[in-house]
């Protein structure tokens, strides 16, 4: 199938390939057009009909198409934008990688690790960048704590915590009924691992323990929806770590982060993300964001800014080249515990990583 164009705009040096247009693929692809300079959104892509068109149209993309296969044969794409439901993305890796394109893909980077294994190794063959969309990495108050306890500011590190929030929503969760239990692990927590993971540098988890429940929507419960979760996990430095998940802030979207060393401590994340406060006779007030990608826009775009750079720089090289990106190996850290802490999460009972049985969830 070839492309349908629009109106042609001015073309820039790298050209970006946008696979997906629900909230974060088209977040991602205004992004592109919008604020990268130095890159081109070359076309939108979607099965779904008329997605793409519609998302082209608006930003004033030249192509678009219903045809994934249609971006991995295009020879004039430099990089590929995977927004695409996380079903996919190991296979999208995958093909993208084959077809010699830079990959961004969001996060989980699969939901086996037998497919994202098969996914790295042509990410490896084809030589390609890999970045993964772990988004609180590029946050300053995050990025901040990490080059603390890199410094050896805070000592070694003993305990840690993550945390992840998601607001609470009118009318309760939106089709709960069709959410599965890996969800709160595979799509929310995984960034809270990832997290966790980067604040304790050289350590790798190796025992997680798991206590969850349906407490947001408990009539949902026999559907084996879980929306609160709490996973214990021990690193192989000795640290002991915590995150924690709810899909009910009535407070706005609240993401946190703390590690606490042998000689001091270091915090990122404040649900309040606004300067300006109120006070009243009832007390102080100050505004939250409700969505994530509103607490985190600036981090959200910086990571696909540092994305574009490190492209140029493999190219030029540059010093560029060494920009420092979430990468396969990260995301396979990541989704390891996420798979365990679901093994937990089903058992009662504390997961060694070595013993983990579970490999994939049940899509």
């Amino acid at each position: 199938m070839a492309y349908q164009s629009l109106p042609e705009t001015v073309a820039q040096p790298l050209r970006i390939a946008v696979i997906g247009t629900g909230w974060i693929g088209a977040f991602h692809a205004r992004t592109v057009a919008q604020y990268l300079p130095d890159a081109q959104l070359h076309v939108v892509a979607d099965p779904a009909p008329g997605r793409a068109a519609q998302l082209a149209a608006e930003l004033g993309c030249t192509n678009y198409t219903e045809d994934i296969a249609d971006v991995f044969a295009d020879e004039t794409v430099d990089a590929v934008v995977i927004g695409a439901p996380s079903s996919f993305h190991a296979s999208l890796i995958a093909q993208a990688a084959a077809a010699g394109k830079h990959i961004f893909c969001e996060k989980p980077a699969a939901h086996a690790l037998a497919d994202l294994d098969s996914a790295l190794q042509a990410v490896d063959d084809a030589g390609v960048l890999l970045q993964i969309g772990f988004n609180r990495r590029f946050s300053q108050d995050f990025a901040a704590a990490a080059e603390q306890v890199n410094s050896g500011a805070i000592g070694t590190p003993q305990l840690l915590r993550s945390l992840t929030r998601d607001p609470e929503v009118a009318g309760g969760l939106p089709n709960a009924a069709k959410i599965r239990s890996h969800v709160i692990f595979t799509e929310t927590l995984i960034h809270d691992f990832d997290t966790l993971n980067w604040l304790n540098p050289g350590a790798e988890v190796v025992e997680v323990h798991v206590m969850a429940d349906a407490l947001v929507a408990p009539e949902h419960r026999d559907t084996g929806l879980l929306d609160t979760a709490v996973v214990t996990m021990r690193y192989s430095n000795g640290a002991i770590a915590v995150a924690e998940a709810n899909f009910s802030a009535s407070y706005g979207y609240d993401v946190r982060g703390e590690v606490f060393g042998s000689k001091g401590m270091v915090q990122a994340g404040n649900p309040v993300q606004v300067a300006a406060s109120s006070f009243d006779a009832q007390g102080a007030h100050a505004p939250t964001e409700r969505l994530n990608i509103e607490l985190f826009a600036q981090a959200y775009r910086d990571q696909l800014s540092i994305f574009t750079r490190k492209i140029r720089g493999l190219r030029e090289g540059s010093a560029d080249a060494a920009l420092a990106v979430p990468t396969g190996t990260d995301a396979r850290a990541a989704l390891r515990v996420a798979l365990a802490a679901l093994e937990s999460s089903e058992t009662g009972l504390p997961v060694k990583l070595e013993s983990a049985t579970r490999l994939a969830v049940n899509a």
